[in-house]
């Protein structure tokens, strides 16, 4: 069973001083009686929500209305909290059940005689009431209430609010509920409140830790020492340990008990496992680290590479991409270049002297390219350096070269792996989901087209990286799609070596200056999309590499006991990531890899493209 809580506090205007005080107390929104544009827009620039109270709340994303009030609103649900208050069992039930709204508010005193109301056939609603310490609050809720509204409550007294309903999940909401979706909350909100809902949720709906910790900061990892969890900070949490095996009950420990037996989960099992927290999320990491090790024992390992990145210049309108269209403001994007081939076999050759056994090939599609240009680049690297494994071209690039040469893709995969290529990168993914990506990369290629650029390469032995860009617009069912489509596709081929997830970095994405994304996946949904894509592919895929790029050295360390083997490569001149904000190295020495895989208790060994072990240390 899950108890939501709400910390909100009553205000009779909004001024920038009381927003950021609000804030950084821990409050998600401020209640107003008379609502303007300017509390709006001034409650949002301190990261808060505004909920009206009364007939004057029209403006506000969230209300709080009487019964009648509430029927004449034409409020969406999501968006409505009746208040009980004296209000008859007859009239709550009616505007309940008439406007589908989330919440009733009920008085303490009346929680036990109202709360039955939600257990009725067609009413979904939760019974909210006000609390002030814990023994209201247990009271509440051995009452009926499944929502407790809290002010001026701390971290450690939620903590220990956490401790005293160990017979519930305890999870912190917004002003609106979980199952509110992105696009929805697009569609009805101001620019203003869309942005602050966004900077306050996860992908689940649930309100974010309250840490600064993102992908491609260089912060240390926001998990307690005995945990991989980061969901509470508080000092019972932050000194506490995980449990040391599979715990917990219900369906969440069914699924992970047939992993454990090679029960690949479902697709509906997967949107469960992705919407865990706490304890959960510390349980399947567990169970992800126990099949890694029946799949690939304690090697981890590393390859040393380069990534080319031969042009920023780029026609298509990805809003997560910084790349090609990062804000000067941050002093990241760069003076459009593009490398010429004679440059790039340079930067070939000087990889292949310094080690490298793999330089990945990737860049903007500069409105000048056809498919002749990357069948060019193979060519000449080959010609220079015979022996270096190519591992070039997204299913974008593939896909737009084709049709530039107007050829079928197979024939100018046909090409390139007669000109040299050895293999395809999995970007281009980001999110196998088209509602998502519609969003996201209104213009790329959909997940019908990816899926078709693997396919035919793996079907010619052109082996392929397999990848998830997460935490951006996308949620628990977006993400199991995307990991439903890679299974298909590798139980029909077998030509994916690897899964790489990329958690979204956010400081100079467009789509998040613009307003219109979350400011990247939390820590522990970055353990969850390793962790669960671990039971997801449990025998079809031996392999998840964590990003160091993306999470730093000890990130990726984290992660090898989440369902990890590989760190991925040493990534000599990385700066697709950098161009984002990311503000980890652009590349690492392979001693480096070996002191963080030794630090883990694990074997560091070097690798090939194709997962051939080079050298064992």
């Amino acid at each position: 069973m899950i108890v939501t809580f709400l910390r909100t506090r009553p205000a009779a205007m909004v001024s920038e001083l009381t927003a950021a005080t609000r804030r950084r107390e821990g409050t998600v929104a401020l209640e107003l009686e008379e609502v303007t544009p300017v509390d709006l827009r001034t409650a949002a620039a301190g990261g808060l929500l505004v909920v009206g109270v009364g007939i004057g709340a029209k403006l506000a994303p969230a209300a709080i209305l009487d019964p009648t009030d509430a029927l004449d609103s034409g409020l969406a649900g999501w968006r409505l909290t009746i208040n009980a208050g004296a209000w008859s069992r007859e009239m709550i039930l009616d505007a309940a059940s008439r406007t589908e709204a989330a919440f009733v508010r009920a008085p303490r005193s009346r929680m036990a005689e109202l709360s039955d109301l939600g257990r009725l056939p067609g009413v979904e609603v939760s019974f909210s009431t006000f609390v002030d310490d814990l023994e209201q609050a247990t009271a509440a809720v051995t009452a009926g209430a499944t929502d407790l509204v809290l002010r001026d409550w701390d971290t450690e007294r939620i903590g220990q609010l956490r401790e005293s309903l160990q017979m519930v999940d305890l999870v912190e909401r917004s002003v609106f509920p979980m199952s509110v979706t992105v696009d929805e909350a697009r569609s009805s909100l101001d620019a203003d409140s869309f942005r602050a809902w966004l900077g306050q949720v996860d992908a689940t709906g649930a309100v974010r830790p309250r840490i600064s910790w993102a992908p491609g900061k260089d912060l240390p990892i926001p998990a307690p020492r005995d945990r991989l969890s980061a969901q509470w900070t508080d000092a019972l949490w932050v000194e506490g340990s995980a449990p040391q095996e599979l715990s917990g009950s219900g369906s969440l420990r069914s699924i992970l008990e047939r992993s454990l037996e090679g029960v690949r989960p479902r697709h509906h099992e997967l949107v469960e496992l992705f919407s865990a927290r706490g304890n959960q999320v510390d349980a399947i990491a567990w169970v992800a680290d126990r099949l890694r090790s029946s799949a690939v024992g304690e090697t981890v390992t590393y390859v040393i590479n380069r990534n080319i990145n031969y042009t920023n210049q780029c026609y298509f309108r990805c809003g997560f991409c910084a790349f090609s269209k990062g804000p000067r403001s941050l002093n990241l994007r760069e003076d459009p270049y593009l490398i010429p081939v004679e440059g790039i076999v340079g930067l070939a050759e000087e990889a292949w002297n310094r080690g490298a056994t793999e330089v990945t090939l990737q860049g903007g599609i500069h409105p000048d390219f056809t498919g002749s240009f990357y069948l060019e680049v193979v060519q000449a690297i080959k010609a220079r350096l015979p022996a270096m494994h190519i591992h070039g071209f997204t299913p974008l690039e593939v896909w737009q070269g084709a049709h530039t040469l107007g050829v079928p893709v197979r024939e100018l995969l046909v090409r390139l792996q007669a000109a040299g290529l050895g293999s395809l990168p999995g970007t281009a993914a980001e999110i196998l989901d088209d509602g998502i990506r519609s969003h996201l990369c209104p213009d790329k290629i959909r997940t019908s087209q990816w899926a078709e650029v693997m396919i035919t390469a793996h079907e010619l032995g052109l082996r392929a990286t397999a990848t998830i860009m997460f935490g951006h617009i996308d949620d628990a069912r977006s993400w199991a799609n995307h990991l439903e489509v890679v299974r298909e596709i590798q139980q029909r081929t077998g030509g994916f070596t690897e899964f790489v997830p990329l958690p979204f970095v956010h400081m100079g994405a467009p789509i998040f200056l613009r307003g219109q994304s979350r400011p990247g996946p939390t820590w522990d949904e970055a353990v969850l999309v390793h962790s669960v894509a671990r039971l997801a592919f449990d025998g079809l895929i031996p392999n998840i590499q964590a990003s160091w790029v993306k999470l730093g050295l000890d990130g990726g360390r984290r992660l090898l006991a989440a369902g990890c083997n590989d760190l991925g490569g040493t990534l000599m001149g990385e700066i697709i990531t950098r161009s984002a904000g990311a503000e980890h190295g652009q590349e690492v020495t392979p001693e480096e890899f070996r002191a963080v895989i030794l630090a883990a208790g694990r074997q560091p060994a070097r690798r090939n493209t194709t997962y051939d072990v080079l050298e064992s240390v």
